[in-house]
């Protein structure tokens, strides 16, 4: 791959590291301004929250289907690295 980026993709890089430099700065300032209690902070949360837990379970269970494809593919390999392993030994002589 090559480690050199040409100069349109360095300017699109640029342009979206500003973007979200002017967002942050939006956000931090309109938050900043905004008084409300903590009580109602953690009410907004909580209600955010319900909303997306069914997002939420579906996520956690589709990454734990893919940690488990993740984790058999692996032990496959292994295990084939094994048995190539005793067979090199063997070609060997040992």
């Amino acid at each position: 791959m090559e480690s050199e980026m040409s100069p349109n993709g360095q300017h699109n890089r640029a342009i979206w590291i500003g973007v979200a430099i002017g967002t942050a700065v939006g956000l931090g300032i309109v938050l900043s301004r905004r008084k409300r209690d903590p009580w109602d902070s953690a009410r907004t949360m909580t209600k955010r929250v319900a909303n997306r837990s069914e997002d939420i379970s579906e996520a956690a269970r589709d990454i734990v289907e893919r940690i488990r494809t993740i984790y058999e593919e692996s032990r496959k390999v292994v295990e084939e690295a094994g048995e190539l392993w005793s067979h090199g030994r063997k070609i060997v002589g040992y």
